[in-house]
């Protein structure tokens, strides 16, 4: 993940939550009270974010010893040591909440990306998300998927172009939007074209879409779908796909499946953060 991008956002996630001052631990310890932590994982799943806790105790004031037993993408079982920590005690308290936030929501995450992957059981078809992400934690969201063993799709509107049924429908067909964009874009910009139906499937390839996406297309109108799209196209199912039924899709003949589910219905994995012989002399 971009390091600036993390620091900036753990920077105004922080001042959301202490503000001027931790009310709480600031009056209850000085500035030179030392303690020791420990993270430590209550369930099964995929760890995400461990250079999180590092990086908030830095903008915190620092002097910490931060020591990680596990490292993103590794399973993490019920009672495992995650990572230690010595630290001022206000710093550990006042970064306490943001850090487990985070990693827990993006643990969740890489948790249920591997366990999409592993139901899929296809390598010839990749996992990717979408841009259903938290507002200010798209960031986040999308490196927990890598961690978890899937792959990005754009990262925003900026850096890739996608025309969907409404931009399809504005500009009075596939044939027509593709040219418009062709015209005003480098050859660097890929064009993804969503497509319904084989007509719309045909259309997309004639008029020389980089990437077609099958929508809302059960497993065996994909694979006859697949058959029209010639292999130098990348192809791509969404819609109506979940933990339960995406097995189905197996050897389907897409190169990837995106699901939104990935990022937009989290369950954050439990982690905790506990003290360890409490304050130091």
């Amino acid at each position: 993940m971009n390091s600036i991008l993390m620091n900036q956002a753990i920077q105004a996630f922080l001042l959301e939550d202490i503000g001027q001052h931790d009310l709480s631990s600031d009056s209850i310890f000085s500035s030179e009270t030392m303690g020791e932590g420990v993270f430590i994982a209550k369930e099964t799943g995929i760890l995400c974010g461990i250079a999180i806790p590092p990086k908030v105790y830095e903008i915190l004031g620092g002097n910490v010893h931060f020591e990680a037993v596990k490292k993103d993408g590794d399973t993490i079982k019920k009672g495992d040591i995650i990572a230690t920590v010595s630290a001022p005690v206000r710093t550990l308290l006042s970064g306490e909440r943001v850090i487990l936030n985070l990693m827990q929501r993006i643990s969740g995450i890489a948790t249920q990306t591997h366990i999409a992957v592993k139901q899929l059981d296809d390598s010839t078809i990749r996992i990717c998300d979408t841009r259903k992400t938290a507002p200010g934690l798209r960031a986040f969201d999308k490196y927990a998927v890598q961690s978890g063993g899937g792959f990005n799709h754009r990262n925003g509107l900026y850096d890739g172009v996608m025309l969907k049924d409404n931009h399809i429908a504005f500009s009075g067909g596939i044939t027509e939007a593709v040219s418009t964009v062709r015209e005003k874009l480098g050859h660097m910009v890929k064009i993804e074209v969503e497509t319904e139906t084989a007509s719309q499937v045909k259309e997309a390839v004639q008029a020389g879409a980089d990437i077609i996406m099958f929508d809302n297309r059960t497993p065996e109108e994909i694979k006859q779908l697949v058959k029209l799209v010639p292999d130098h196209i990348t192809t791509e199912i969404s819609g109506n796909i979940t933990l339960d039924n995406i097995n189905h899709y197996k050897g389907s003949g897409a190169n990837y499946i995106s699901l939104g589910s990935l990022t937009h219905s989290v369950r954050a994995l439990d982690i905790s953060f506990n003290s360890k012989g409490g304050i130091k002399a």
